[in-house]
């Protein structure tokens, strides 16, 4: 179970890091739309596991694109950041499929 202050800061990092990607997305990711779907901070405050959830390309090659700008989007979400956090999370980056699992539900259901 979260604590209030890992959920405060998932809220941080989720709203900071949906301002970076809006930012900077048609550099680094051209013909995509990446939206922060979640993110969960682990209770020590040193990882946090952001989900994607990724329109118009392949989600696989983006979230490699991603992966390869990690560093610059940790250092931007630090700069954002340094005020409320002494110690910027490792993010790991996930794609978010649980739009197409209630899909495949509502599909099953249907028959």
């Amino acid at each position: 179970m979260e604590s209030n202050r890992q959920k405060r800061i998932s809220r941080l990092i989720q709203k900071d890091l949906g301002e970076i990607f809006q930012k900077e997305s048609g550099v680094w990711f051209p013909g995509a739309m990446i939206t922060i779907t979640k993110v969960y901070v682990t209770s020590d405050l040193s990882i946090a596991r952001v989900y994607l959830s990724v329109f118009g390309k392949d989600p696989g090659d983006v979230l490699k694109l991603v992966e390869m700008h990690a560093k610059e989007i940790r250092r931007q979400l630090a700069a954002r950041v340094k005020n409320q956090l002494r110690q910027i999370p490792e993010l790991r980056f996930f794609i978010d499929d649980s739009l197409d699992y209630i899909e495949n539900i509502e599909k099953l259901l249907k028959e």
